[in-house]
């Protein structure tokens, strides 16, 4: 989910196998670390779609993001046959979802990180890189066969090089995807828009005028509160705005954004393009449209606004229409309907923003130290990127959990369910089984991530899937020193930028100052952090094509 004008990264696999190799700036070339006398409970014959069992019993610990609607829990399905197939015993480090990424940053910084860190997005990873605390895992993908399969069956080098920093390297193991898809969009109420007699938005602009006209009929209500802005400030809203304008925001900010009118990228937070994102939103919430608490508020107050009728538009999911909305709003809320919505467009026209890349893992540095470090590897490998692995974390046990037809379509067992395919049903596959945890079911081929999801959500799909596809953004890694340097920059540059667009929007701020604001920008050096983007860029371009 990128900045409009970014343009596509393209490279054949031997420019991919070079880049692999390569090293940037005045770096020597780096070599992988000599693993041989760590091979302990490895397969020595491992391979693609093999099941990955080890020698011997084997431990890895693991930082767990523990997700507050299905809580772990020890004697979790998931946990035994894990065991009972690959003969590795996760050991998790749990961490509440809320607390997570701090967490994460303590551990890694002292040291004290688990062996795996799941639950990683690009490019929360480049903050422990110049330490040296992560491991370098583009070095170690021969010991990944499933992972290098699935990249080159699907041609998802440009996506790779989006990771790599200048030393040709990338340090992040990321979820794959065989096709770029999008799950957060707005759920509405339908039966709304239906006694008003409005079709569904398709645009921003549309939302605008269901907005207004909710409001008339409703004058002491907000029509739209939201949820997602913590820790984030709006995070889901201001990302799916922004995008629709050509610039990032929200979840998906970034400081660089690339236009290709100028062959160069653009300081995102001083771009014309989130400015009209700000204009937007600001409008929404002057003319009382837009819950001015919807930037801060927790889920839960957010949750109970929509489901006790007193807003009728949220940020929603694909489990979120089911977990968090649907079940509770019908019950409260005679005759209340919901859908979601595909993603309103803007501007930019009718683009599918979204990625191929998922969160990812990273792999603490120490890791070369254990014995079993070839065995985790393959047990990594198994888990995340192979079909049967990601079969087995999304769906669970054959005949236990689910069952297959001949055609290979699944089906869930009748007594759970996930995602209301068996509503009312005594168990669930993600609180009483652990499977389709977030921490290890993600990625893979297009048929099996849409194979849990229900007529409403592919109809979803399908409306989204028939949009352009938005392209990969050019490589831009920095140096260690770059990297040094940029981080005294972008936290100061980020909090102007989050505490700025939130008072314009909320109108404490008049855009009449926007100018000042940009001016106050470059002050805190954006002017110096784009020159070493875009120093970067024009350096990677160089050396690796």
């Amino acid at each position: 989910m990128r900045e409009l004008s970014r343009r596509q990264a393209i490279i054949g696999l031997g420019a991919f196998t070079f880049v692999l190799a390569g090293c940037g700036g005045d770096e020597a070339p780096k070599k992988a670390a000599d693993v041989s006398a760590n091979k302990a409970g490895a397969m020595a014959d491992y391979g693609v779609n093999q099941q990955f069992k080890a020698t011997a019993p084997v431990s890895f610990d693991a930082l767990y993001n523990n997700h507050s609607f299905y809580p772990h829990k020890d004697d979790w399905l998931f946990w035994q046959e894990l065991t009972k197939r690959t003969n590795v015993t996760i050991k998790p480090v749990t961490v509440p979802l809320s607390d997570y990424e701090k967490k994460r940053g303590l551990l890694v910084g002292s040291g004290q990180a688990p062996l795996i860190i799941p639950k990683t997005y690009h490019p929360q990873e480049e903050a422990f890189v110049s330490s040296g605390a992560i491991l370098p895992v583009s070095d170690y993908l021969d010991l990944m066969p499933n992972f290098k399969d699935k990249i080159a069956k699907w041609g998802m080098e440009p996506e790779l090089n989006t990771l790599r920093q200048a030393d040709g390297r990338f340090y992040l193991l990321p979820g794959i995807h065989e096709s770029a898809w999008v799950d957060y969009s707005l759920a509405i109420r339908t039966d709304i828009l239906e006694k008003l007699g409005l079709e569904v938005p398709t645009t921003w602009d549309e939302l605008y005028t269901v907005l207004k006209a909710m409001k008339a009929e409703y004058p002491d209500r907000y029509p739209m509160t939201d949820r997602w802005g913590v820790p984030t400030p709006g995070g889901n809203l201001l990302k799916l705005v922004a995008q629709a304008y050509g610039s990032r925001g929200g979840w998906d900010y970034q400081h660089a954004t690339w236009d290709a009118a100028t062959g160069k990228f653009a300081y995102t937070g001083a771009m014309p393009q989130y400015k009209q994102m700000i204009e937007y939103l600001q409008k929404l919430v002057k003319e009382k449209l837009l819950d001015p608490e919807s930037f801060t508020q927790q889920d839960e107050q957010a949750k109970q606004k929509f489901n006790s009728g007193k807003s009728f538009v949220i940020s929603a999911n694909a489990q979120a229409i089911i977990n968090d909305y649907r079940t509770t709003l019908t019950k409260t809320v005679e005759g209340a309907k919901i859908v979601k919505i595909p993603v309103p467009m803007g501007p930019v026209g009718d683009f599918k923003i979204g990625t191929r890349l998922e969160n990812g893992v990273m792999i603490s540095k120490k890791a070369l130290e254990n014995e079993n470090f070839v065995a985790m590897m393959q047990f990594i490998d198994w888990l995340w990127y192979s079909d049967q692995g990601q079969e087995f974390a999304k769906w669970g046990v054959e005949g236990t959990t689910f069952t297959k037809d001949s055609s290979g379509a699944y089906k869930l067992a009748d007594d759970i369910d996930f995602l209301g395919l068996n509503a009312g049903a005594p168990k669930h596959l993600q609180k009483d089984f652990g499977f389709s945890n977030g921490v290890f079911a993600y990625g893979g081929a297009t048929k099996l991530l849409q194979s849990t999801f229900s007529e409403e959500e592919l109809e979803f799909q399908n409306v989204m899937n028939a949009r352009k596809p938005w392209p990969v953004e050019p490589a831009h890694p920095f140096t260690d020193a770059e990297r040094e340097q940029s981080s005294l920059w972008e936290t100061p540059l980020k909090d102007h930028v989050t505490q700025n667009t939130l008072k314009f929007i909320l109108g404490e701020r008049d855009l009449s100052e926007w100018d000042a604001y940009v001016k106050e920008l470059e002050s805190k050096n954006s002017a110096s952090y784009l020159n070493l983007v875009n120093g970067a860029y024009e350096r990677f371009k160089k050396e690796h094509g």
